[in-house]
């Protein structure tokens, strides 16, 4: 086992999820409650990374925050260095890779909330960030918590944009599955086996959080997700 690789795997996953699930939350908000086809195609641009190749994705992220592009020669005057390659570079593209697993279930959580509690929010003229923490919020808890599990296992799987924006580098952009890869390519099945079971293990335990907190009744939520 590549004890380095997993460190930076499961510190990648906990920060991707700590920046993302407050962004999901604000955005599955205003999605729920907008009916306007801006925010259609706001949500049909969320779920793009479901459809589209992880390579492609890494290699548009590859070249926005490089050198040669405008994008990337302000960040290198901001902050001395391109963001390409290094951990904070996998961080952007793991956001933009695990918003849909972050966005969706929360979205479909505050969608299954019974219509009469909100119109009732907005005829006491409660405002819009305190219609989510006291109604969206308490209505949709097992959403919030599969979101959150889902985008810390997303995270922890993801290999083609790890792999176009991050390449391998260890102790910065080597994750597990860039590891169990390298492994494969050396020969050495027995490290790969290894690994392969730890991502194995965290990805079932992921489903068995999100199955045991979304099956029908579970505790917190009072409508369908």
């Amino acid at each position: 086992m590549d004890q380095q690789a997993l460190l930076l795997t499961l510190q990648l996953a906990a920060v991707t999820t700590a920046i993302l699930l407050p962004l999901a939350l604000v955005l599955s908000a205003w999605l729920a409650r907008s009916r306007s086809w801006f925010a259609h195609v706001v949500e049909a641009g969320v779920g793009l990374p479901l459809v589209l190749p992880p390579t492609v994705l890494g290699f548009y992220l590859l070249v926005l925050l490089g050198p040669a592009t405008p994008p990337g020669r302000l960040l290198v005057r901001l902050i001395g260095h391109p963001l390409a390659f290094t951990f904070w570079g996998l961080v952007i593209g793991s956001i933009l890779y695990s918003l849909p697993f972050a966005v969706q279930p929360v979205l479909a959580g505050f969608r299954g909330i019974d219509q009469a509690l909100m119109e009732s929010a907005d005829l006491l003229g409660a405002s819009r960030w305190r219609v989510l923490m006291q109604v969206l919020l308490p209505g949709a808890r097992a959403s919030v918590l599969a979101a959150a599990v889902l985008c810390f296992a997303h995270t922890v799987g993801e290999f083609g944009v790890v792999l176009m924006l991050g390449g391998s580098i260890p102790g910065v952009t080597r994750t597990l599955s860039i590891a169990l890869y390298d492994q494969v390519m050396d020969g050495n099945y027995a490290a790969a086996n290894h690994m392969a079971l730890a991502l194995v293990a965290i990805s079932l335990a992921a489903l068995l959080v999100v199955y045991s907190v979304a099956r029908p009744g579970a505790r917190g939520e009072t409508g369908g997700a």
